[in-house]
Parts: C-alpha cells; sequence; structure tokens
C-alpha cells in the first residue's frame, strides 16, 4: 500500500483509535479474525478503518485475544474488555477455535474437538490456568495432539493439567520427548474416537494431520487455505524438512483423505464439500511435485 493509500494516523494509528503496535510479526491471525478491519501492509498487521458498531468491535476484540504478541490494541486510555474475549470460539457444533495464541508456538492457532468420550486439543494456546477452566467446561480433555515440533512448546504442560495423553510423532520426538504417544512410521493410526493420525512428512520430519470423523482435517503447518490464492496450499517458503518429502507424503496420503474442514496451524480456515476438497487436494498434489528446494523466507508466504 503506498503512502497516500493509507489512513491518515487518527484514522488507524496510535492517536485516537484501534492500532497494530510494533510488535505485530505478520503472522496473519488477527487478519483472518477481523477481515476487512485488520489488513496487511509493509510486512506487518495494520487497522485499516475504526469499528463502525458493536459488532465490529467485538471482531476487533477476537482479534487482540488472538493475537500471540498482544499487538491488537484498542484506542488510547481504554483497555481490552475481558467481558469480549470469545475464546474458546465455536467454529460449528464440535469444533473450537482456543484463541489466546502463543509467541512459543509461533503464534500458531489450536483447537478443541469435542468428542463423547473426550474432548481432543490439537496444538496448543498460551498456557494459563483461567484458560485452563474454560477449555475443561467444555468437557474433559483426553488427548493433546501436537502435528509438529514448531507447536509443542505447552504440550506436556496442557496435557498434565487435564490428566491427558501427549502425542507426537516420532520424526519430531525430540520436540516432546515426554510425550505419553509416539507415532511411528507414515500409515494412518486412530488415536481417538473417530479421530485418525496421517503422518506427513515434509514441512518437518514428523507433520502429522488428524482427521476427525471424515469432516475436519487439523493440518498443522502442512496445509492451508490461501486468501491469495484461494485454493489449498502449502508453506513451500517455510519447508524446514524437505518440500521432495511432502510431495511424496501427499501422493500417498490424499486418495485416503477426506474432510470438509480444514483447520491449519497457520493461515486461513475453510470449509468446501468433501467432493471439492479431494478435487483441490489432487491439484496441490500436481503442484507440489513441481517444486524444488528453495532457501526459507517468511516473507514470501502467500496467506
Amino acid at each position: 500500500m503506498s503512502d497516500t493509500a493509507r489512513p491518515p494516523l487518527g484514522e488507524s494509528g496510535r492517536q485516537g483509535g484501534w492500532h497494530v503496535d510494533d510488535r505485530c510479526t505478520n503472522c496473519d491471525v488477527a487478519r483472518q479474525l477481523a477481515p476487512g478491519l485488520i489488513g496487511e501492509a509493509d510486512g506487518r498487521s495494520r487497522v485499516l478503518r475504526q469499528p463502525r458498531d458493536e459488532a465490529e468491535t467485538r471482531l476487533l476484540h477476537t482479534a487482540a485475544y488472538a493475537c500471540h504478541t498482544r499487538s491488537i490494541r484498542p484506542p488510547s486510555g481504554q483497555r481490552l474488555d475481558p467481558a469480549l474475549d470469545p475464546f474458546p470460539l465455536a467454529l460449528d457444533d464440535s469444533v473450537w477455535l482456543c484463541g489466546h495464541n502463543s509467541t512459543h508456538t509461533a503464534a500458531a492457532n489450536s483447537y478443541l474437538l469435542r468428542r463423547r468420550s473426550g474432548s481432543v486439543m490439537v496444538d496448543t494456546p498460551r498456557w494459563s490456568e483461567a484458560l485452563a477452566e474454560r477449555y475443561e467446561a467444555l468437557g474433559p480433555v483426553t488427548d493433546v495432539l501436537l502435528t509438529h515440533r514448531d507447536h509443542a512448546a505447552h504440550g506436556r504442560r496442557w496435557a498434565d493439567r487435564f490428566g491427558a495423553r501427549l502425542w507426537i510423532h516420532e520424526g519430531d520426538l525430540a520436540a516432546a520427548p515426554d510425550a505419553d504417544r509416539v507415532l511411528r512410521g507414515v500409515e494412518p493410526v486412530e488415536v481417538a474416537e473417530g479421530v485418525v493420525a496421517h503422518p506427513l512428512p515434509g514441512h518437518t520430519e514428523g507433520s502429522v494431520l488428524y482427521v476427525a470423523d471424515e469432516r475436519y482435517c487439523f493440518s498443522g503447518d502442512s496445509l492451508y487455505w490461501s486468501r491469495t490464492t484461494a485454493d489449498i496450499e502449502v508453506v513451500e517458503s517455510v519447508t524446514w524438512y524437505s518440500i521432495e518429502v511432502l510431495a511424496a507424503s501427499l501422493a500417498r496420503s490424499v486418495p485416503r483423505l477426506r474432510f470438509e474442514w480444514l483447520l491449519p496451524g497457520h493461515g486461513d480456515r475453510q470449509r468446501l464439500p468433501a467432493a471439492e476438497t479431494a478435487r483441490r487436494l489432487a491439484g496441490l498434489t500436481d503442484r507440489v511435485r513441481k517444486l524444488r528446494p528453495q532457501p526459507i523466507d517468511f516473507s514470501a508466504v502467500r496467506y
């Protein structure tokens, strides 16, 4: 955005309104939750305009309570209203977005999935006893599922608080060496009622997709919905292990995958008919097969 296109400081900057402070890491979380109010400029998030009604004020609070650096700030002299903290935020009748993202998990989104036998947490928010009580109010949590090493920082603490089992793949075991359950190899494994782990090495050696009820796919950093391309993508510019291995993983796993909701750690969420998701995943598999290794570049991610 050019300087002439930017709103004046009083409209979206520090003077007189909601603003984004200098701690922003451009993780995209706030833009997912307050579209139209928060956008991207010069490699960081920016308040595009001030809220016009109560509903938009609530959206900005939602973004603020998810932001891992707490960079979404209300007008000078005001504080965030705890009554407007919406988390856990229901996405449908079975899945909640945890919010309160952590600096120790690279700002990753985390989720709660309700099961008849107990809830499952996929990746983790920042640690807080008060938050634990909120999440537990949805029902006992039996399992904490880690999608890969980058999101493992708080896993043991959350699992111990809930009396839950902590899961990780052997490829990323160094990030959670005290895990209770270790996934091995590349074959799918049922880890909880209706929840199947699909090992998908590529982003990291031990990356895993968790698919529940052929409806939800918790994809960690392996897959995400890009608003830029309006399609399912991989984070090709931030592939720590091997883009070639990721291509092979997709070729092996995609024919087995069926789901409607794509729920990533980074990047946007999307719900599509299962047949449409399958079609897009097949196209993604073809595209990734043609990719070659490149240097790590966070700025190249197409959110």
